[in-house]
């Protein structure tokens, strides 16, 4: 192969990556209508890479998509730590659902074929969101690929991607890909009406600078991440007063969050988090929670710092309003219970000059 052709074959190579996030305030009232503010996290992501190719192929992961295995016992226990989950089919569903978005709005394609590859370093069942990010690194890819970015806007992409999982069972909201399209610190408006009509919720990005510094807490083996199935879902739509009013005490921590950081008052917003995790575990119950996730925000609470899931459990955002020596406290509180601490690594907003064209004015 001539120089010449390596350079352009490098050339036409696209990749792109989505980050985890972490839901700050707010969560879990994005499938309720409710309001929220999640941040992209630096700390870990994926990556998604196109090639073009004569045939259409999505590859294998060697780690996340593995097939071939030493014994019938090596595959059992691959499958009770990992589950059936690679990232092959979400590669699939996002493919299926962007072609049909395509044809839906008349959106031309050229024929062309492509081979998609990905790598993730977000940890399992972390409540970071990692299957959404492949996702959302997938359908930045396509975009670019088939030279359509901006005729898909910005505020249609969160819910594309919600669709492809949906399409494999995945229970989620839109406020996780919101967070990963938009990338940086994003405040979120559910209005029922406006999700009804639009199809989306209200999204405006925030600067990233308001943010105080924030650490993450994590399980390396996370075993107990609350098996229970939750009845929170159930109830409220069969208009449970206390789910409901809780529901709208959440959504109005995310719209005293927004206020907070715009001043930065992180007084404020270290009680909003703490009343955010109550609110959430008198709803859900500790079973639901698991011990695991609990204890994870009892160490944090135990050194006075301010904590709270990032998702749904499997990782908490704590926020040290005393600095340092507190986030020492922390450290040493982590290590005895055996949880990984991270400083938090906010990204900035991922949007470039053609999807800002796309958003509404």
């Amino acid at each position: 192969m001539g120089d010449h052709q390596a350079k352009s074959e490098t050339a036409s190579l696209i990749e792109h990556r989505a980050y985890a996030r972490v839901g700050l305030l707010g969560n879990p009232s994005d499938v309720y209508f409710g309001r929220t503010i999640s941040f992209s996290l630096g700390n870990f992501w994926a990556t998604v890479c196109l090639q073009p190719s004569d045939d259409l192929v999505i590859q294998p992961h060697p780690i996340h998509d593995l097939v071939v295995f030493k014994s019938l016992d090596h595959l059992v226990n691959r499958l009770d730590s990992e589950g059936y989950y690679g990232g092959v089919r979400l590669l699939m569903a996002i493919c299926k659902v962007f072609l049909d978005y395509c044809k839906e709005n008349e959106i031309q394609l050229e024929a062309r074929n492509f081979t998609l590859s990905y790598d993730t370093n977000i940890p399992r069942q972390t409540g970071l969101s990692g299957s959404s990010a492949i996702v959302c690194a997938a359908l930045s890819c396509l975009l670019d690929f088939y030279k359509v970015r901006h005729l898909i806007k910005v505020e249609v992409r969160p819910g594309l991607v919600l669709s492809a999982e949906k399409q494999l069972g995945i229970v989620a909201g839109l406020q996780d890909r919101v967070a990963q399209v938009y990338g940086g610190l994003v405040y979120m408006e559910f209005d029922k009406e406006h999700v009804d009509t639009s199809g989306h919720g209200i999204y405006t990005p925030m600067d990233v600078s308001l943010l105080p510094p924030l650490h993450l807490v994590y399980a390396e083996n996370p075993s107990d991440s609350g098996k229970v199935h939750s009845t929170v879902r159930q109830r409220w739509l069969n208009g449970d007063e206390f789910i409901i009013s809780s529901m709208t005490e959440v959504a109005n921590i995310a719209l005293e969050g927004r206020t907070a950081l715009l001043e930065k008052d992180y007084t404020k917003l270290a009680a909003l988090m703490n009343r955010n995790f109550d609110f959430r575990r008198s709803m859900f119950g500790d079973d639901a929670l698991g011990a695991l996730n609990i204890e994870m925000v009892e160490v944090a609470r135990s050194v006075g710092a301010a904590s709270k899931f990032t998702g749904s459990g499997g990782a908490v955002v704590v926020f040290c309003p005393d600095g340092p020596s507190q986030v020492k406290l922390l450290e040493d509180a982590c290590q005895k219970a055996g949880f990984k601490l991270e400083p938090i690594q906010v990204v900035p907003s991922l949007l470039n000059e053609v999807d800002l064209q796309t958003l509404s004015k």
